[in-house]
């Protein structure tokens, strides 16, 4: 009786097991974050590549109070002043909403393009 026990516990750790560990999905690019060379970083600037990345991601819901509420990203100023908000939420990071909204990440050509532009010091170029 304790061996026909001992079989149905195994037994159903691992299928358990199974289920749990092997139902992962992602999409490749982010299991295999490599930088393609269509890829500009050399010449990150607002509006040659920072608006391009709202206008893509972003400006569905955030170019008017009726869809993107108090966080409006339609002009320099704005993008500014919600930058470290932006970082969190484009990368998904824990403690901030992922953005878009109900979506996978962005491109991480432009996460990269991004992260370029702020640690350049946001210029309006």
């Amino acid at each position: 009786m304790n061996m026909k026990r001992l079989f149905i516990s195994l037994s159903t750790i691992t299928i358990f097991s199974f289920l749990f560990v092997s139902c992962y999905y992602d999409n490749e690019e982010a299991l295999y974050p490599t930088l393609s060379s269509s890829c500009d970083t050399t010449n990150v600037t607002y509006s040659g590549k920072i608006v391009h990345i709202l206008n893509d991601n972003c400006l569905g819901c955030h170019s008017t109070v009726a869809t993107g509420g108090s966080i409006l990203l339609t002009s320099y100023a704005e993008v500014v002043g919600y930058a470290p908000r932006i970082t969190g939420s484009i990368k998904q990071l824990a403690s901030f909403s992922a953005m878009p909204k109900n979506s996978g990440k962005i491109k991480s050509c432009s996460i990269i393009q991004w992260d370029i532009w702020v640690r350049n010091g946001m210029l309006n170029n």
